[in-house]
């Protein structure tokens, strides 16, 4: 056992779910670099956060799709914190539309950001993360309730899932696991976009638990997957209250 307290990187981990799992590892011990894309603003306050509970925090900017740009962030994280041993990749955007009427510019851009920037940051956590460490995914519970309108984003989140276990295989002998966490309906700002309240309601009752998730509620299956749980790999977990 290393003196050094462990090291993850979190995309997306300034906001919403990614911000609740940054909290969450932090709590767990974990020093915390954030890559985000675009609100300087609230990396910063993620960062401060980080810091005051007692870890180091760092804040570095990159499209995730962007090849050299995330390899770049990943070299500043292992010169500043010697190593990476947790890579969890929240990032992601979820245009809604019917597939009938989608704009197809909209679907190039969800499949650069939700495919292609996932294959990105698993392929760079393969070079980067130390064994014994692991590497989590972003999936979605659409990819089981189907509903309309999401065909894009679950299209995207399904490729993701397929890519799970197959890098968790090419990791073997590393004791690096690789698994997939699926939210359900979730309250997050990206969530209650142009959703009426009407919606939100429905949403959330159609729950057994009778309510929506929350970033915390997410962040806890992600903090268990990373930690003591090491026999789970290769998997995706679907973390909704029972929805699907």
């Amino acid at each position: 056992m290393r003196s050094t307290p462990r090291v993850a990187v979190v995309t997306g981990g300034s906001r919403g779910i990614g911000r609740a799992v940054t909290r969450r590892l932090t709590a767990a011990g974990f020093d915390v670099a954030i890559i985000y894309n675009a609100d300087q603003d609230e990396a910063a306050a993620t960062v401060r956060e980080v810091e005051v509970a007692g870890r180091t925090g760092l804040a570095l900017r990159a499209d995730i799709a962007d090849a050299p740009a995330v390899r770049r962030a990943f070299e500043a994280v292992k010169d500043r914190f010697d190593g990476v041993d947790v890579v969890i990749n929240s990032a992601g955007i979820m245009p809604l539309a019917p597939i009938a009427t989608l704009d197809l510019d909209d679907l190039d851009r969800v499949l650069r950001t939700n495919v292609r920037g996932a294959f990105v940051v698993a392929r760079q956590a393969a070079h980067s993360v130390r064994d014994g460490g692991a590497v989590v995914l972003f999936s979605t519970t659409v990819t089981r309730t189907h509903l309309p309108n999401y065909g894009a984003y679950a299209a995207t989140k399904a490729a993701v899932e397929g890519l799970v276990p197959i890098l968790a295989k090419e990791l073997a002998g590393r004791d690096i696991t690789v698994n997939a966490v699926a939210p359900g309906p979730t309250a997050t700002d990206l969530f209650f976009e142009g959703k009426p309240q009407e919606a939100v309601d429905r949403i959330a009752g159609a729950n057994p638990m009778g309510r929506l998730g929350t970033p915390e509620d997410i962040a806890a299956v992600v903090a268990t997957i990373t930690g003591p749980a090491r026999w789970i790999n290769g998997q995706t977990i679907f973390a909704n209250g029972g929805l699907a």
